[in-house]
């Protein structure tokens, strides 16, 4: 008998490039308040204001947007133009609408995957956005299952695996965050999968979990179909 039957994928910088559309924003926002604050402290400020509001917003474009209008208002002391608020608000949208660009070995490996594994998209973010960019991407009837949560944790792990699948016992999470992907879902009882990404948000870095029997690492998702079948 197999030891895993279902296996969970993150979305953003798993199977899809996001943080560098961010990256992108951030640099047209610190040009916006150039004459405010230099480049550094604006992003610092930024990151603050992201860290205070994720409770209240979430993760996701629309928070983001919210905290540069929120840190846009710190920076000036309440002087921002109204048209400054208005680009903000259209870098925002712009966010939004930027086209999906699939992550290498992506689409091959779901393929060689679907059928033999119970296939399960778990993203947190946004809603509407995470269910545009699933439907951009042409990925959405390579999986069994969607569950778009506001966070994931151990028990956010347990509840899907739980509910479609075997159990998190006979799971494994694969995704490029460290903090989000692979070190709840081992605490979960579930095999982690970390696939490294050249950016990840600085609010997802933590220790690699090198200790864990149930951790591992691949270079990219083509790895995936032969590390599952040497697994124990």
């Amino acid at each position: 008998m197999r030891p895993i039957t279902a296996i969970g994928f993150d979305a953003d910088d798993t199977l899809w490039q996001n943080e560098q559309y961010y990256r992108l924003t951030e640099e047209h926002f610190q040009t916006l308040l150039g004459d405010f604050a230099e480049g550094a402290r604006i992003s610092e400020r930024l990151l603050e204001a992201e860290k205070r509001n994720l409770a209240q917003y979430g993760f996701g474009i629309k928070g983001f947007t919210l905290s540069m209008i929120e840190t846009a208002i710190e920076i000036t002391d309440g002087k921002v133009p109204a048209k400054t608020i208005n680009e903000i608000l259209d870098i925002g949208r712009d966010l939004l609408r930027h086209p999906v660009e699939t992550l290498p070995h992506v689409e091959e490996t779901l393929r060689a995957l679907n059928g033999e594994y119970l296939l399960v998209l778990i993203t947190k973010g946004d809603l509407f956005d995470q269910e545009r960019k699933l439907a951009q991407s042409g990925l959405g009837d390579l999986f069994d299952a969607v569950e778009i949560v506001s966070d994931k944790n151990a028990t956010t792990y347990r509840r899907i695996f739980s509910k479609v699948a075997d159990g998190p016992e006979r799971a494994m999470m694969v995704g490029n965050s460290l903090k989000s992907d692979i070190v709840p879902a081992i605490a979960a009882g579930s095999y982690g999968i970390f696939v490294p990404h050249a950016l990840t948000w600085v609010l997802e870095h933590v220790d690699k979990p090198v200790d864990a029997p149930r951790f591992r690492e691949i270079i990219h998702l083509g790895e995936l179909p032969d590390l599952l079948g040497r697994l124990p």
